[in-house]
């Protein structure tokens, strides 16, 4: 049984401090919600103020939501869409020419049931180069995901995923591969 009394967040967890969390917060819901579609360079702008490593002509939209963007790296010509949620309590590494599609929600943490004060687990996620996440992709912590791997509309991520592979299903499952071009 959970004694949420006792939960803590860890010293440096956020990796910045409560007041530079909660600007980001602001920033994000009004600079960043508040932009004209077009307007990616000033969002890859505000991202990199804030500590993010994005590459060149990265698209990212407005609605794209980055919990601690310090702890974000993107890589050239990736596209973030629509309602794209990046839970980065850990490291979220995404390769360059990567989608990843609207609604996709990858996710670096979760907690110790088997503890009384249910503490938070961050883990990595890596998203290799030329990957496509379709929309709706639940990633869940501590997973990598090959480069050029494709994951299929509404799939849940729980396992590593192989590079250059065709994968759909939660769980997913490999459905085959991705012919090189």
């Amino acid at each position: 049984m959970h004694k949420l009394e006792k939960h803590h967040i860890p010293k440096g967890f956020r990796g910045k401090s409560k007041f530079y969390v909660q600007l980001w917060w602001l920033v994000q819901a009004t600079l960043i919600n508040c932009s004209p579609q077009v307007f990616y360079a000033w969002r890859r702008f505000l991202l990199r103020a804030f500590g993010a490593t994005i590459g060149k002509k990265v698209l990212i939209r407005p609605s794209a939501k980055f919990t601690y963007p310090w702890k974000v790296s993107i890589g050239d010509h990736s596209w973030i869409g629509d309602d794209v949620v990046l839970y980065s309590l850990g490291v979220i590494e995404i390769g360059s020419n990567t989608v990843i599609s609207q609604k996709c929600y990858l996710c670096t943490a979760s907690h110790d049931y088997n503890k009384e004060s249910f503490d938070t687990i961050a883990k990595s996620i890596t998203v290799g180069n030329g990957c496509w996440l379709a929309t709706d992709v639940f990633v869940a912590p501590g997973i990598s995901i090959g480069e050029g791997a494709i994951i299929g509309a509404r799939s849940s991520v729980f396992k590593n995923i192989e590079a250059r592979t065709i994968n759909i299903g939660s769980p997913t499952k490999n459905i085959g591969n991705r012919i090189k071009v």
